[in-house]
């Protein structure tokens, strides 16, 4: 009969779900820097258009592609001429005092294609004598009163932190597809970072050790980010990871060239150490005879990948005799019930984070 706890079997098989994915991280913050500064305007369209038109307000590229057809976009043209209420239109302040959109990509490039005549009216119900007029083709009268209408903008400020940002963000995140955490972050701190970390999740090996990480969207991207947020800021890690990975992408952001090529041949150096050291087990548990796996373990993802970036001679000191001497010391750590745990529960603790980062550490400091 097997010596292994029922409990420790169950963790390995049916992992629990990632525990910063449930974390409220804006509660990480003290209380007097989680308010929200905005500022609300009455924008006319004539003006908001110009703002599009010059870059003073612009669709960043987290936001969902457009997809209203041309009967939704009419719709909202109509809307418009018999004075109905548009909803609110959510705007980000940047640091360079442009303003991102963050709600209303519909509604705002649906409004840009009507004045640039890219579709005519059609589907109309309180006006269907309109239906087939492009803008051009409109009485002057019903152009001036479409462009002279004012949508109601909600700014948020630059003041605000970079988290409440995030958090805000997560709640006005009601498209029919949902933005993923990365696909957000990748718009609010979107710089030399993000189109750097872009780049470094093409490394062919990188794709091949995470293929089975799942299928959530941008998670290479977000696997790129939190290995450099680890190698980088470990000794600045607090709960909760959300929160910890947002920060390091916020400093970052416009990182010089000289730190981005640091980080690159950091990244590029570990993915190739790893899938030597580690192959197809990387990232995945398993028992003594190498037979058991488990799916991809993000806990264990940032233990391996420290463990060899901290060894910058690794990829010379690997020989199919100590490689497979390491696997069977690595599978004996697997069993053991304070690693099991910190790689299975809690996985987001100070602690629990540290501990896994330095037991494998010094076990491949141990074998290579």
């Amino acid at each position: 009969m097997s010596n292994r706890n029922p409990n420790d079997l169950a963790n390995l098989l049916f992992p629990q779900p990632e525990e910063e994915a449930q974390e409220e991280s804006i509660l990480s913050l003290p209380p007097e820097q989680r308010r929200l500064h905005t500022e609300t305007y009455d924008f006319t369209i004539s003006t908001i258009l110009k703002y599009l038109s010059d870059g003073g307000i612009y669709i960043p590229e987290f936001q969902r592609r457009y997809v209203w057809n041309d009967a939704q976009a009419s719709r909202l043209i109509e809307s418009l001429i018999i004075q109905c209420p548009i909803p609110v239109i959510y705007l980000n302040q940047e640091r360079d005092e442009r303003m991102s959109v963050i709600d209303g990509n519909q509604r705002l490039t649906s409004l840009r294609r009507y004045i640039n005549n890219d579709f005519a009216l059609k589907g109309l119900t309180a006006y269907p004598e309109l239906d087939g007029y492009a803008y051009r083709e409109l009485d002057p009268r019903f152009q001036r009163h479409i462009v002279n209408r004012t949508l109601r903008c909600i700014v948020i400020s630059k003041d605000t932190h970079p988290q409440v940002k995030f958090d805000v963000f997560e709640r006005l995140n009601s498209g029919s597809v949902k933005l993923t955490p990365q696909e957000l972050r990748h718009g609010i701190y979107y710089g030399p970072l993000m189109k750097h970390i872009e780049g470094l999740n093409k490394n062919k090996v990188w794709r091949s050790l995470i293929s089975g990480s799942g299928e959530r969207r941008m998670r290479g991207e977000e696997l790129v980010l939190r290995f450099l947020a680890m190698q980088f800021h470990l000794e600045r890690y607090r709960k909760p990871l959300a929160g910890f990975l947002n920060d390091f992408a916020e400093q970052y952001r416009t990182a010089p060239a000289d730190k981005l090529q640091e980080m690159r041949a950091v990244f590029e150096r570990t993915v190739t150490g790893v899938a030597e050291l580690y192959g197809d087990y990387a990232f995945r548990v398993f028992d003594v005879d190498g037979t058991f796996r488990t799916p991809f373990n993000t806990a264990l993802f940032d233990a391996e990948m420290m463990s060899v970036s901290r060894h910058a001679a690794l990829p010379a000191q690997i020989s199919e005799s100590n490689r497979n001497a390491f696997k069977r010391s690595l599978a004996a750590l697997f069993a053991q019930e304070r690693f099991a745990k910190a790689i299975g529960r809690a996985t987001s603790d100070e602690t629990q984070v540290k501990y896994r980062i330095e037991e494998l550490a010094k076990l491949v400091n141990a074998t290579f």
